[in-house]
């Protein structure tokens, strides 16, 4: 079962139609979709099914209901799907997910105590090892956070194509975390051995982000796929 809900960034009971339906996806074995009309994906959806409002709910192809639904009609229209056993992928719709979301918060903590280090302690222009603690806050705390963050979330509601999630995010989130306090600890204690171990932690995160992303950026697209007015 295909069920797509089609948003747009002006409409406020999008997100709640897209919780709902997150909800419902989390607990039922369908292809869940949220298709932005502003995007390529979502207008010939639009143009498809000549839809006038947002949210909209399309299911099988079938434009089935408009408005926001409660979980309760929700489940109703999904009965004949099996139970989920594990949720492996997921599209980004509008929300933040709970896991980018606490990319993004580390991502700022991370900013302000290097930007504080680099002030405080005059460690940009000095050698002492604060300078190399602040800068790799800033660099991997804080670009790279933001860009596990907001890549995670933003790449699979723009290609409309979904994400690994599962453990995944957590497991990367702990992976860099844990390589950032290397590299500190490493630094700051003059600990060679722990700066390197930190450098591999954090390449053992990004190969896990590059993993999520793989059905995002390289999936191969169906080619005998049929569109609307054409054969």
């Amino acid at each position: 079962m295909k069920v797509e809900l089609l948003v747009s960034e002006w409409c406020s009971a999008c997100k709640q139609a897209e919780q709902v339906w997150q909800q419902v996806a989390a607990e039922k074995e369908i292809e869940f979709a949220v298709l932005d009309m502003a995007q390529p994906e979502g207008r010939e959806l639009v143009s498809r099914l000549r839809l006038k409002t947002v949210p909209a709910l399309v299911i099988d192809g079938e434009l089935r209901g408009a408005g926001v639904q409660t979980p309760a009609q929700a489940r109703e229209w999904t009965a004949s799907a099996p139970p989920r056993r594990q949720a492996a992928v997921q599209n980004a719709g509008l929300l933040l997910s709970l896991d980018n979301r606490l990319f993004i918060l580390g991502a700022v903590l991370c900013l302000m105590a290097g930007g504080s280090g680099l002030v405080i302690n005059g460690s940009l222009l000095s050698d002492g090892p604060a300078r190399p603690v602040a800068m790799h806050l800033v660099t991997i705390g804080f670009m790279l956070m933001l860009l596990y963050g907001l890549g995670a979330h933003m790449l699979p509601r723009f290609m409309s194509r979904p994400i690994r999630n599962g453990v995944w995010p957590w497991l990367q989130m702990g992976l860099v975390q844990l390589g950032l306090l290397g590299y500190v600890v490493g630094f700051w204690a003059a600990r060679p051995v722990l700066v390197i171990a930190g450098g591999g932690l954090v390449w053992l995160s990004l190969a896990i982000f590059t993993w999520r992303l793989w059905p995002v950026l390289w999936f191969a697209p169906d080619t005998t796929e049929t569109r609307p007015g054409h054969s």
